[in-house]
């Protein structure tokens, strides 16, 4: 990891209007790194402008604004190397696999998969020249699917598999890869999450509706009965800032009692029982018949 001093180095943070994204970049420019934020809308750019905090328009699955994000970092007038990248950008959608349109398949796909990948090519380049880091921000249902988590689980399973391959790749090259995995974190994806959830249902055939209506509003229940026990972004992003700056980082750091639980349940419950703990945890959620 480079022994550059913070103010004389880069970090971009991709997804970074709203949430985690927000608070992290926040959170490194207070820690002195100059933070190119990446956001989408000219009223964001404006929003999250502040000392140390550069906003940039990037559309993740816009190659020409990647492209115009690697020119930006390459031609610095400071001349300062690129610390880490932060991968936060992300959407969700929570469907049965069976009920989600192709379509949106492809979009969380194109975006918590592709556009990862694309920013991450396009800047390794100055991520090798200064023997940076790249941060994913991946979710515990990176690591657990549950019912209706389907296509954003399958992105975030993808995104820690591209993870292990990419850390073991750039290794020799002094470049560390580390996973953050949050759990339940108040954010506005999260909401918009449950609005698109809503949508979906709605939009459902009959026959959807009758296999899997019940389904959808005990999983709207269960996330709304975590409220109080979220994490707020400010302290998932004293994590990120942690995966970016240790100096000898884990590969991959959690976020949030309920994700250390789940992630460890995975590894030590048989299939069918873990199938069992999680029915089990939604089922009060289910609507009583009659």
């Amino acid at each position: 990891m480079s022994t550059t001093p913070p103010a004389r180095s880069l970090i971009v943070v991709t997804g970074a209007s709203t949430g985690m994204g927000a608070a992290t970049a926040r959170e490194l420019a207070r820690q002195g790194f100059h933070v190119l934020a990446g956001v989408r809308r000219d009223s964001d750019a404006e929003a999250i402008r502040a000392a140390n905090i550069e906003p940039v328009i990037l559309d993740i699955t816009r190659p020409e604004q990647v492209a115009e994000l690697a020119r930006r970092v390459a031609s610095d007038p400071a001349g300062r190397p690129l610390r880490a990248l932060v991968n936060n950008a992300g959407v969700a959608a929570n469907a049965p696999v069976e009920a989600l349109p192709l379509a949106d398949w492809r979009w969380v796909f194109e975006v918590n998969v592709f556009g990862q990948i694309a920013v991450t090519q396009a800047l390794l380049p100055a991520l090798l020249a200064g023997s940076g880091r790249v941060v994913n921000i991946s979710a515990v249902l990176g690591k657990v699917s549950l019912p209706a988590s389907g296509a954003y689980s399958g992105s975030k399973f993808a995104l820690e598999a591209i993870s292990d391959s990419l850390r073991r790749e750039l290794a020799p090259e002094g470049v560390r890869v580390v996973v953050v995995q949050p759990g339940e974190v108040r954010t506005q994806m999260r909401r918009r999450g449950l609005a698109k959830a809503g949508e979906l249902t709605t939009d459902m055939s009959a026959e959807h509706r009758r296999r899997y209506g019940p389904l959808m509003r005990a999983v709207v229940k269960q996330i709304d009965a975590f409220t109080d026990a979220r994490v707020s972004a400010e302290k998932a992003a004293l994590v990120i800032a942690r995966a970016v700056t240790d100096r000898r980082p884990r590969t991959r750091y959690t976020v949030g009692r309920d994700t250390a639980a789940l992630t460890r349940l995975a590894r030590v419950l048989p299939d069918r029982l873990l199938d069992r703990v999680l029915a089990a945890n939604l089922r009060p959620h289910f609507e009583k018949a009659g």
